[in-house]
């Protein structure tokens, strides 16, 4: 087993606990946390994330997660458990690419956020998700604890009726309160031993050129507008990772177009943001997607150049499929990739977790094991060890 193999974080849910997940789905009655309205569900969440670190261990993975099996979705949990939000059943879901086309596959509703008044991050159950964690793993491998970047969080807001829908006067107040909801959150986070931070960062393609090729028509006040939307998501990070570092912790980020049941959201090449957001985020580790063309060449990792302290995580992987992974194509881009990078601050992983969601991606869970246990032998075999 290699410790250059790594996983983003999310893995799929056993059937006794998707049980309860699909209960929850479409359900107005029930509040979040979940397990406070549906028995036997904690109990169930409790043996179901016991099961899944052992899991991992056995495999050989040097960082493990509670497999995100706390989690309904990857990045709204942490949002429906900050005080002053609640959940609620939406009309619309979002909407991803069917596979293999532009059609769009809508996903489930029951992503309802409301702010119901001034939000806070102290005393977050995701506190206690990690105690438990950190208890079932009991020193034997290093833990990390995922949640949504801030920015991620203000962008999603922004760009619907969340803030104006609520009681805030402005987008300034709910950033600067939003802010503050992190710093609580990290406080208790490393209170608990919590060392190791992962920000899920998944917005920076909406600012690629090529999901903008038709959108400006040359106009610049709405490309400087854009540039200054950018620069608000990297100012917010930035001093949330600042904070994180003065408590000593580590901050990583994942960043990917879309997952879900094996679909995408988004397109946009790493090499027209590499100059926005590698260069000017303060991360200390970077889990990329590059598991097929829409990521664009490895060149964008020059953007690293001039960042000696920081890694880089390469999904070469793909989660998504059911299939092992084509290991020419992998072995060829680690070649290309530690040409301008030097080795020893690069990893592997696959692009993205494997459930981002409940429902997980298409594929069991012995082919996800598989695929974890083939990304240990490419790592081993690249690097050595």
């Amino acid at each position: 087993m290699s410790k250059r193999f790594l996983t983003v974080g999310s893995l799929l849910r056993n059937e006794e606990l998707l049980k309860y997940k699909r209960e929850i789905e479409g359900r107005e009655d029930i509040t979040y946390p979940f397990y406070d309205d549906l028995p036997g569900y904690k109990e169930c969440e409790n043996k179901s994330v016991a099961e899944i670190v052992e899991k991992q261990l056995d495999h050989g993975l040097v960082q493990v997660t509670d497999g995100e099996y706390s989690k309904s979705l990857w990045h709204l949990d942490f949002v429906w458990g900050l005080d002053g939000c609640e959940r609620f059943i939406n009309k619309t879901g979002y909407f991803f690419r069917e596979k293999d086309s532009d059609e769009k596959f809508e996903t489930r509703k029951d992503i309802g956020i409301k702010i119901t008044g001034k939000i806070s991050g102290k005393n977050h159950v995701f506190i206690e998700h990690f105690k438990r964690l950190k208890d079932l793993v009991d020193g034997r491998a290093e833990v990390k604890q995922c949640i949504p970047s801030p920015s991620h969080i203000y962008g999603d807001f922004v760009n619907s009726n969340v803030i104006a829908d609520s009681p805030y006067d402005d987008n300034d107040s709910f950033e600067a309160d939003l802010k503050q909801a992190y710093k609580d959150f990290l406080d208790d986070f490393k209170k608990v031993g919590g060392e190791i931070i992962q920000f899920d960062d998944c917005l920076w393609e909406q600012f690629a050129k090529e999901n903008k090729e038709n959108q400006y028509d040359n106009n610049q006040t709405d490309l400087d507008k854009d540039l200054a939307l950018a620069q608000k998501y990297i100012d917010i990070n930035n001093e949330l990772i600042d904070y994180g570092h003065e408590l000593g912790l580590t901050v990583y980020t994942h960043n990917c177009r879309g997952n879900y049941s094996s679909r995408n959201f988004s397109d946009g090449s790493y090499e027209s943001i590499a100059d926005l957001f590698f260069k000017n985020l303060k991360y200390d580790r970077f889990y990329l997607e590059w598991d097929d063309e829409r990521a664009g060449s490895v060149k964008a990792l020059n953007a690293f150049n001039n960042r000696d302290d920081v890694e880089i995580v390469l999904g070469f992987l793909s989660s998504k499929t059911n299939t092992l992974d084509d290991e020419k194509r992998a072995f060829d881009l680690l070649e290309e990739a530690s040409k301008i990078i030097d080795k020893d601050r690069l990893y592997l992983s696959h692009q993205c977790g494997f459930a981002s969601c409940d429902c997980g991606n298409e594929l069991t869970e012995e082919e996800q094991w598989a695929k974890i246990d083939q990304g240990h032998r490419i790592a081993e075999e690249f690097w050595g060890e």
